[in-house]
């Protein structure tokens, strides 16, 4: 079974003065990766930075690196890109390319923004080329980089000052799907 990786980001100024009673941080998984999944896992204390880089408004990209079965054709790419409908709706728009084929099996690299329970593998099966292995590479702006399974470390201050001031901005009312008719001033009917 993979193990994931588990940087980790610590408050390093946190003291108690002679008598006060020490209080424990809460630790703040950012997302989740599924028993058979390996990769980058985010742990903090900073509430507030957890919220940030999981709540969907904040649009922050998780790129995963996913070993398929089958050779998915360029009609398969193109429909995962643009959403596939699943049980529970349809999928967002991906980043989806082929990083590698082999004879039976293919290395696809998927960029998430919203990332829903199982969605690569979900979204994989219907397309017909399940899931054999799933690692997440990025979040954000921090890369698995080399860090061996199993392992942990804990980032640098650039690399939480990154992730705080990170691409990850909220959503404008009024843009995406459409924007809102205003209704003309005056009586309602």
């Amino acid at each position: 079974m993979p193990i994931p990786y588990s940087p980790i980001h610590r408050e390093l100024h946190l003291s108690r003065k002679p008598g006060e009673r020490r209080i424990r941080p809460r630790i703040f998984p950012v997302g989740r990766l599924d028993a058979d999944s390996e990769g980058l896992l985010l742990l903090t204390n900073d509430g507030d930075l957890a919220h940030r880089l999981t709540h969907p408004r904040f649009e922050h990209s998780k790129e995963y690196h996913v070993l398929v079965y089958g050779q998915p054709g360029q009609s398969s790419l193109q429909a995962w890109r643009d959403g596939i409908m699943l049980e529970d709706g349809r999928s967002a728009r991906a980043e989806v390319g082929v990083l590698q084929q082999e004879e039976d099996t293919t290395w696809l690299r998927v960029v998430l923004i919203e990332g829903r329970k199982r969605q690569i593998r979900r979204v994989a099966a219907v397309l017909g080329h399940p899931v054999l292995e799933l690692i997440r590479v990025r979040l954000g702006s921090l890369r698995l980089g080399n860090l061996p399974p199993g392992q942990w470390r804990y980032l640098t201050n650039q690399e939480v000052q990154a992730l705080k001031q990170g691409r990850g901005r909220p959503k404008r009312p009024g843009r995406g799907r459409g924007r809102r008719r205003l209704r003309p001033r005056g009586r309602r009917r």
